[in-house]
């Protein structure tokens, strides 16, 4: 069994933490470069963001891309399922065909509880959460924290609160 993001999860949840971790609009081409998300399937990702309320959009020669919302109020769950669909099973573990709630399996409660906590943590899960940690990741390393390899540039950016955290500003 894997839980993994599709590549539209993927790029939206890049997207939205760089967009995090640099307030203030940004171009389309500087979250292209620096979260290798392809720069021709980038618009399609960004566009599911604004029409979720997730980011803002303007145009013109200062135009780019920025959050709608601060990033302590932007969920793991809204983004994931903005660019995913809604986080359920429809197809029952044991059985592999449709879950019918009548007639459940032996599996159905436990792998019921298991979606719902995971749902829970993504809920809980906030943007400002994962700068907080990308961070700290990064800070960490002697060279910045590369998610699966990806090159991008992470231009130094602690959370807000970082003056209580003992991260340098």
């Amino acid at each position: 069994m894997q839980i993994v993001l599709g590549r539209r999860g993927d790029y939206s949840v890049r997207a939205v933490l760089y967009l995090a971790r640099h307030p203030g609009r940004q171009p389309r081409r500087e979250i292209s470069e620096a979260m290798g998300i392809p720069d021709n399937y980038l618009p399609q990702i960004l566009g599911t963001l604004v029409r979720a309320g997730l980011a803002r959009s303007s145009i013109g020669r200062v135009g780019g891309y920025e959050l709608a919302r601060s990033p302590d109020q932007i969920s793991l769950r809204e983004v994931v399922e903005a660019a995913e669909g809604p986080i359920r099973s429809l197809t029952c573990a044991l059985h592999g065909g449709p879950c019918y709630w009548g007639a459940k399996c032996a599996m159905h409660d436990a792998w019921s509880a298991a979606e719902t906590a995971l749902v829970e943590r993504l809920e809980s899960t906030t943007f400002s959460d994962l700068v907080r940690i990308d961070w700290e990741m990064e800070r960490q390393s002697s060279s910045p924290h590369l998610p699966g390899n990806m090159n991008r540039r992470m231009h130094p950016s602690p959370p807000a609160d970082s003056r209580d955290s003992g991260i340098p500003t």
